[in-house]
């Protein structure tokens, strides 16, 4: 960790504190939201479809507005979308603390997913720009204080929930309010077109939609990596169900999804500059881009290959059964992850030559989204047709196979070098 820290102090001062931002933003949001649910539910005593909404509302409000927050990052400079997005999941946070009304608590979980379609693209986008040549690293570097965050936040919500989720929510809302105002002291100012210095990216928003419509190699690296995310989120849903179905609900199956998220999140903090040095010495983007999505394919081999073995009724051998074969996915995920994240981030910026990068983002996340839910939506139905049809291994099957597809079709935009750098756009001439 102490490598990790030296390298954080080489990179300029805003980059330093991008970092620190994402750790802080993960602390506060994932301290409560693991524990939203059952606080609705609990406490409040909403209905399971009226929890489902509010937790609906959140996640459809941030990933259908990624691609606006990426817009107006590019227009009005990275900053004051930051900023706005910390403030706004300060009043989110708290309101969900403090009200019981369905409209109130709606209302706040719109927000704070609003908060982070508006920080999300410009926090990478303004990553990218100073990070310069060195943004592959950077990223790498990103992603460690990104996992420390998820790691350490339940951890904390978890003893403050203990308490009362509503002392949960004024702290993480007073982490957000403090985190505003580092930001707005502290944070240069960075429009997008401070690197650029292209005119053309004051283009109506139209305009400037259909130009990244048009970018077919960046829809196809979008469509390519829906994959990757679909495969990750499988920690939160596949890898816990199993582990359940095989160890029960009890205390050890709670011990043993904790472990889950253990394994992915230390993994990463110990293992992912290491790793993208490694890969960076050695191969192209594309090519670790490929080699990661192929790593999170090959990651539910273990579960596929644990089908064919007899399930004890109980001790020793019940115990390696659910939690050996998830644990090795987990962390095999999250070496796919380290392998393909950096080279992800940095393909985005090359792939938009380096103009309204914000913007991308934004439209990339949106579509990882959209895949996101469509593959959970697939994968759940996978896991119940698997428990009727008494075919345990086809959800293994199906993930394996996703993941080496999406691997397949990131071999061939390398190899047709559609993941290079695009040529730059001739600019008119000056009468």
């Amino acid at each position: 960790m102490k490598g990790t820290l030296a390298q954080v102090r080489t990179y300029e001062r805003s980059v330093q504190l991008l970092m620190v931002n994402q750790f802080t933003i993960n602390l506060g949001f994932y301290m409560l939201m693991p524990y939203l649910a059952a606080h609705l539910s609990g406490s409040l005593g909403l209905a399971g479809w009226v929890v489902g909404l509010v937790l609906g509302v959140r996640n459809f409000s941030q990933q259908g507005m990624f691609l606006v927050g990426g817009t107006l990052a590019d227009r009005f400079g990275y900053k004051p979308l930051i900023v706005a997005g910390c403030v706004l999941r300060t009043l989110g946070f708290a309101t969900l603390g403090l009200v019981d009304s369905l409209a109130a608590l709606i209302a706040a979980s719109a927000a704070t997913g609003l908060a982070g379609a508006l920080f999300n693209p410009a926090v990478r986008a303004y990553l990218a720009a100073d990070a310069g040549e060195r943004r592959v690293e950077a990223f790498a570097l990103f992603n460690v204080f990104y996992q420390a965050g998820i790691l350490l936040g339940p951890l904390i919500g978890m003893v403050l929930t203990g308490v009362d989720f509503r002392v949960t929510c004024l702290v993480s809302a007073g982490i957000f309010a403090l985190l505003s105002i580092v930001q707005i002291r502290a944070l240069p100012t960075r429009r997008a077109d401070d690197s650029t210095g292209n005119e053309n990216d004051r283009d109506g928003v139209l305009a400037q939609w259909r130009g990244i419509l048009a970018n077919r190699p960046f829809l196809l690296f979008s469509g390519a990596m829906i994959g990757s995310y679909v495969l990750t989120f499988q920690v939160y849903l596949a890898l816990p169900l199993e582990v359940r179905r095989a160890g029960g609900d009890g205390q050890f199956g709670t011990a043993a999804v904790a472990g889950l998220f253990a394994v992915s999140g230390l993994s990463t903090i110990l293992g992912q500059t290491r790793v993208t040095a490694w890969c960076k010495a050695r191969y192209e983007p594309g090519q670790a881009l490929t080699r990661g999505l192929a790593a999170m394919g090959l990651a539910f081999v273990p579960l596929l290959l644990s089908t064919a073995l007899p399930v004890p009724d109980s001790g020793m051998g019940l115990w390696l059964l659910a939690t050996v074969p998830p644990t090795l996915a987990a962390l095999l995920l999250a070496v796919g992850t380290m392998i393909a994240y950096p080279f992800e981030m940095d393909t985005i910026v090359r792939l938009c030559g380096d103009r309204l990068v914000a913007t991308h983002y934004g439209l990339y996340n949106t579509i990882c989204g959209i895949g996101i839910t469509l593959g959970n939506l697939l994968t759940g139905a996978a896991l119940d047709a698997a428990r009727q049809a008494g075919m345990p291994a086809l959800p293994w099957i199906s993930l394996c196979a996703l993941g080496l597809a999406c691997a397949a079709a990131l071999y061939a935009l390398h190899r047709t070098g559609r993941l290079a750098t695009p040529a730059p756009q001739p600019q008119p001439a000056v009468a």
